[in-house]
């Protein structure tokens, strides 16, 4: 059986959709997928041993002049990928309007989830099998659930399993005293502010750790050079791609992240990390996987007028405390 998966973004999305291909791979003999992605995290469904092929697309770039995307080669070879090979399903695990358009392409049995649990209703237009899936769910079990309903299978009892540290740690070397800051986020409401994080790393090398600051734009650069010159120990590190990430994370002792992508392929790969929530659901979108902790702001977020204050309220202090049950040698 071979199954077309269309999830395009965002980084964590993608990294949510892996346990689901995990069920199905256990659960029908003989599975395969192919996957269509953003180009941008292309590099993550390849790293699960139930994908054959990935299709990247640039829906992101496109929409800028979409009509000219449309009439382009870059979409031209993207439609003949769609169509090269026969499927027996495919399955649209965003329920978007983008990734319906996509999934409208492919000749092949269409599921995705209802019109009362679609993030956008118009979707379901594309779709001949439309699934329920309750939206009162962590988004890892409701991918889990849309598997299973379209492709008629029980959804394991036990914790998803992401299916790719076995792959990404071969050959792997031993745990380094080192703790990644995740510090970036697109919303500045999810921030955490540097004095806190100026605060743990002087907690954290103070008890022999080195700390590392990765960053994607301008302004995380800009903000790990900070950090970094306040406190020694802290390392910013080079531009790195997704699997350089992933090989830095699999060597490290833990992480402290904000909700960001990163945070969610940290959990993926069991790292012991903790998470900061202000404005998000630590129910529906919470780091999923073992070793993890969820610090939620005590601050009320609906009666703060000021949304940075919601994550400073998150003390560095409670953070290392934290941090430091989970590390590797902890009681």
């Amino acid at each position: 059986m071979r199954v077309l998966v269309v999830k395009m973004s965002s980084l964590g999305d993608v990294i949510h959709t892996l346990p689901a291909l995990t069920d199905a791979a256990r659960a029908v003999s003989g599975i395969r997928f192919d996957w269509v992605v953003e180009e941008a995290f292309a590099e993550i469904p390849s790293w699960h041993p139930a994908v054959d092929r990935v299709i990247p697309v640039a829906l992101r770039r496109w929409r800028k002049r979409p009509l000219h995307a449309l009439r382009g080669p870059e979409w031209r070879a993207a439609r003949n990928k769609l169509q090269d090979r026969p499927y027996d399903a495919v399955i649209d695990a965003q329920g978007l309007l983008k990734s319906a358009f996509i999934v409208g392409q492919v000749p092949a049995p269409r599921y995705g989830m209802d019109w009362r649990t679609v993030r956008e209703r118009f979707a379901t237009a594309a779709y001949q099998h439309r699934v329920n899936v309750p939206r009162d769910m962590h988004a890892v079990e409701r991918t889990r659930l849309l598997f299973a309903r379209s492709l008629r299978y029980r959804v394991p009892k036990d914790r998803g399993d992401f299916g790719i540290r076995s792959n990404l740690a071969a050959g792997g070397g031993s745990t380094e005293p080192v703790i990644l800051f995740l510090h970036g986020s697109a919303r500045p409401e999810k921030l955490w502010p540097q004095g806190h994080w100026e605060t743990l790393g002087r907690l954290a090398s103070g008890a022999g750790y080195r700390l590392a600051l990765p960053w994607g734009n301008p302004e995380e650069h800009s903000r790990a050079q900070r950090i970094s010159a306040a406190v020694p120990a802290a390392e910013v590190l080079p531009r790195m791609d997704l699997r350089q990430l992933a090989d830095l994370l699999l060597r490290a002792s833990g992480s402290v992240a904000v909700d960001t992508g990163l945070g969610h392929l940290a959990a993926a790969l069991d790292i012991p990390t903790v998470s900061l929530y202000g404005p998000t659901s630590v129910r529906l979108i919470g780091a999923y996987g073992q070793h993890q902790v969820h610090l939620e702001s005590p601050a009320d977020r609906q009666v703060s007028r000021d949304p940075a204050a919601v994550m400073q309220a998150i003390s560095a202090t409670r953070v290392w405390q934290e941090l430091q049950a989970i590390l590797p040698g902890a009681d």
